[in-house]
């Protein structure tokens, strides 16, 4: 089985070269608009290309306000605090995720408190958070949520969609509503997903993209924050160094971010947007070919969940058991065809050993199995 899935990865990108695991396609504008910056000399901060990008994004997405910063790991510090998270709170999130989900908390002074996924999104399991909050958490007299044992506030819910594939966001919403706690969507990997029709980062107070160069679309680095119109203008004055307008003095009000996606970045950034829905559907037809391959053998493909399109970032199978997810990373790798397994958990890594957690199931049966498979745009699928 091993050698057939190298042949089939092989085939879908006709080469004996190695295959990465997801690299940028680009085949539109972006020499012409990165040169059309480098003639303007606004290579910097300021530009055209910047607002450019964040109106075309609003477009996208349906967001009222986006905010370009220069990558995601600052978009979603910055909505962390626009959330109102401070030094001492938690904030309830899940285990299984990049580390910059965490590292977000960290800066703010936060801390995770870890709840399991859910087997077929791979994200945050709004079942599992609700059975946590019942038992270790508590409703005071001002309707705000707090640990039984410390008092510590909850102030906030991040759940990431994983590998594109977006959460079970009504039931996630549901028991945030009750228990009162702010949702900030790490949309990272799901530009382009949609639940039930609705761009994911958009359900949220605020929600957070990146462009990273492995992502579907990419800035080089940068990322994005999603807000409604009061959050989105203090997200722009917070990540541009809390400058107050002036025609020359440099006044600024409190403590800000030098967090500004410079031009250039911005100008690949336009360029690879107007491409996203090609890519998107060349992803989903070599999604489709994978799981149409894999069907009936030893992997299990993740499929997008019910009722949602996911813009399947990385290809994901789940195996048997750990040894054959490792004899299959050996294998590939190997062969000069890149796979590379699912994260650690972030509970198992030394800064957040011992932040607080539920019963992680899900989460440690997933560690062991879940491998990705090149995920790059195959050109020739491009519609």
């Amino acid at each position: 089985m091993l050698d057939a899935l190298v042949k089939f990865v092989r085939e879908q990108y006709r080469t004996n070269e190695f295959i990465p695991l997801h690299a940028p396609i680009f085949g539109g504008n972006e020499k012409s608009y990165v040169l059309e910056t480098i003639d303007s000399t606004f290579v910097s901060s300021v530009g055209a290309f910047v607002d450019r990008f964040e109106r075309d994004m609003e477009a996208y997405t349906g967001s009222p306000r986006a905010v370009a910063t220069v990558n995601g790991t600052a978009a979603l510090h910055v909505a962390l605090m626009l959330a109102g998270v401070k030094a001492g709170d938690l904030v309830l999130t899940q285990p299984l995720t990049f580390v910059a989900t965490c590292n977000a908390i960290a800066y703010c002074g936060a801390e995770p408190v870890f709840i399991d996924v859910d087997k077929h999104t791979l994200g945050l399991s709004p079942a599992a958070m609700e059975c946590w909050l019942q038992e270790f958490a508590y409703l005071d007299s001002d309707g705000a949520c707090r640990v039984k044992e410390s008092d510590k506030i909850i102030r906030a819910c991040l759940p990431m969609h994983t590998f594109g594939h977006p959460v079970e966001l009504d039931p996630l919403i549901e028991v945030c509503t009750r228990w009162g706690l702010v949702i900030v969507e790490d949309a990272a990997e799901s530009l382009g997903s949609l639940y039930k029709g609705r761009h994911t980062g958009t359900f949220g107070a605020v929600g957070t993209l990146s462009f990273n160069g492995n992502k579907t679309i990419t800035t080089g680095g940068g990322g994005m924050i999603l807000a409604g119109e009061a959050l989105g203008a203090r997200a722009k004055h917070l990540t541009t160094t809390a400058k107050k307008a002036h025609p020359y003095e440099y006044v600024h009000d409190e403590v800000g971010y030098n967090y500004r996606l410079p031009n250039l970045n911005a100008a690949l950034g336009c360029a690879q947007l107007e491409q996203l829905d090609s890519f998107i559907t060349a992803k989903r037809v070599l999604a489709a070919r994978y799981q149409s391959f894999l069907e009936g053998g030893p992997f299990q493909f993740v499929v997008e969940p019910q009722g949602c399109r996911s813009n399947y970032w990385l290809n994901a199978i789940i195996c048997e058991d750990l040894g054959q997810r490792d004899e299959l990373l050996a294998f590939s790798n190997q062969a000069g065809v890149m796979t590379r397994p699912i994260w650690k958990l972030m509970s198992h890594l030394p800064a957040y050993s011992s932040s607080l957690r539920g019963e992680l199931t899900n989460a440690l049966w997933l560690e062991q199995r879940v491998v990705n498979l090149p995920s790059s745009v195959v050109p020739e699928l491009q519609v």
